[in-house]
């Protein structure tokens, strides 16, 4: 599978796995259990305090279609407040440890939401087809809407523990080398992303990658590696920003 470029809004070049179309199903299939689950909790409640059958005693035609769809709301629009509340994640993502992601590096937005969401109609309510096939052929598993919002669904898996990676528990009696302005130049997505990929460049020895890491690093914070080597100084940046941050 082919990784997902991504330069960060501090024009650090990185990459991501884009999920596997049997992690984005799997995400798939559990939200449907949410969807379901919250529809069959509604009629038996309704049923069981005898207010569904009073209210269709009483209304007409019309009313009946508003009242479904108030009461459907939640499912239609379930993916929408999900992904827009959570950072890209619904429940089904959040288990599956996947996510929606700006392929510019950007946060996505509410607009890039609504446009996977609208484009589920295409994608999903006509049969999954449209939807499966682009996943396939697309470069990096999106569906129609992906495309159209410019977004991807990456996953979220380490393979590493904290034991494995270049960080350490940061203790009480911890003191950071750069300064609180130099490490709040970075959001913690960025961060986050950061330790990432230097995990996996120095699982792989990727150094092309560290040297990379390193240069946007120092662009950033206006400061050059004085450390030993590129990877305690990418370490200590990251220990750094958890020690701020974390105040």
């Amino acid at each position: 599978m082919s990784k997902l470029y991504i330069t960060t809004t501090q024009n650090v070049p990185l990459f991501f796995t884009p999920a596997s179309v049997g992690e984005r199903m799997l995400g798939y299939l559990i939200d449907m259990i949410v969807k379901i689950s919250y529809t069959i909790s509604m009629y038996y409640l309704l049923k069981y305090l005898h207010i569904w059958d009073r209210l269709l005693s009483h209304i007409d035609n019309w009313n009946v279609i508003t009242i479904y769809l108030i009461l459907y709301a939640p499912v239609i629009f379930y993916t929408l407040v999900s992904e827009s509340l959570m950072e890209g994640r619904t429940i089904g993502k959040l288990l599956v440890k996947t996510r929606v992601v700006k392929i510019d590096g950007y946060q996505a937005s509410f607009t890039d939401y609504f446009t996977r969401w609208i484009f589920r109609l295409v994608d999903i309510d006509m049969g999954f087809i449209p939807g499966i096939l682009s996943m396939l052929f697309s470069k990096h598993t999106q569906r129609l809407g992906d495309l159209a919002a410019g977004t991807a669904v990456v996953s979220e898996k380490s393979k590493y523990n904290l034991s494995h990676t270049i960080l350490a528990d940061i203790d009480d009696g911890y003191q950071p080398y750069f300064t609180r302005r130099q490490m709040l130049l970075f959001s913690d997505n960025d961060m986050r992303i950061i330790k990432e990929n230097a995990v996996t460049a120095a699982e792989v020895g990727n150094t092309l990658l560290v040297e990379k890491l390193t240069e946007k690093i120092e662009e950033v914070i206006e400061v050059k590696n004085e450390f030993p080597s590129q990877e305690i100084f990418i370490s200590k940046v990251i220990q750094d920003y958890n020690y701020y941050t974390g105040e």
